[in-house]
């Protein structure tokens, strides 16, 4: 192989070279893009697009001409309306390129101690406000963007530990009431406002936080920590189901299940406590 790349003129192997450098970064941000708009209606809307695009092939094929002719409008009135259609993807992915975050880290490529130290501030912080019935809702986000409701709440930027999500869900203050968002390693907004679930099979018992989590984990990927004000109660949201009456055992399992890498989980140092 080696000596026949060897006998090929440098300017092949330099057009080769840039030409997998150009198929890698359209990967990349088509990928990166995909991650944007995963678990999100635009999922559907592009699966009725790839429908119309099959017919349109088909009848052009089967030389059905008035088939034909309809989708070809229907093509245009797309076209002029998609950017409306994707007008929340499209800002999300333009601002992200703005700030420099469009490539960004998200929480799931945390490193292995790191996403630890997380989860311990996390179950620290909850074991805390539980107690004292507390109550709070701290979401994690993970690849897909949450910045429409970062930009609802009061941006922090701050390293993540008990002590601050304590001071922060405080009764009577003003980001008491709110979401905090964690991205990364950092609380990066609080008294954020989420959208609330439609579901017709949750508890008239449980408030506006639960409906609040299950909400933000129905439209992302992120993963939501409810603290009861009137019971003391763990729950966590994830995919838009609900896992309640977790105690400290569960909850720590229950985000290392979720956010480690399962060739990790066996080494955490967590794990290797339990003697697993």
């Amino acid at each position: 192989m080696l000596s026949k790349l060897s006998i090929l003129p440098i300017n092949n192997i330099l057009d080769l070279l840039l030409a997998l450098i150009d198929i890698s970064v359209v990967a990349f941000v088509i990928y990166r893009g995909m991650m944007l708009i995963k678990g999100t209606r635009a999922v559907q809307l592009l699966k009725g697009l790839a429908v119309l695009v099959v017919a349109s092939f088909a009848s052009q094929v089967l030389g059905l001409d008035t088939i034909q002719w309809i989708l070809e409008q229907v093509r245009l009135a797309i076209v002029v309306a998609l950017p409306i259609v994707f007008q929340p993807e499209l800002r999300r992915a333009l601002e992200k390129l703005g700030r420099g975050k469009f490539f960004a880290r998200p929480l799931s490529f945390l490193g292995e101690e790191d996403m630890s130290k997380l989860i311990s501030e996390l179950v620290r912080a909850t074991q805390s406000l539980s107690k004292n019935k507390t109550g709070a809702l701290i979401i994690l986000e993970r690849e897909i963007g949450i910045n429409d409701f970062v930009e609802t709440g009061i941006k922090l930027d701050a390293v993540v530990s008990a002590e601050l999500f304590l001071n922060i869900f405080e009764p009577n203050t003003p980001l008491h009431d709110g979401a905090a968002i964690i991205r990364g390693d950092r609380i990066i907004a609080a008294g954020c406002f989420l959208p609330l679930t439609d579901s017709p099979y949750l508890s008239k018992q449980l408030g506006t936080r639960h409906r609040a989590a299950l909400g933000i984990t129905e439209v992302s990927d992120a993963i939501a920590i409810i603290v009861s004000e009137e019971t003391g109660t763990i729950s966590v949201a994830d995919e838009g189901k609900l896992t309640r009456y977790l105690d400290e055992k569960n909850l720590r399992e229950t985000l290392e299940e979720l956010l480690l890498p399962r060739n990790q989980q066996g080494n955490s140092v967590f794990w290797y406590r339990r003697g697993k």
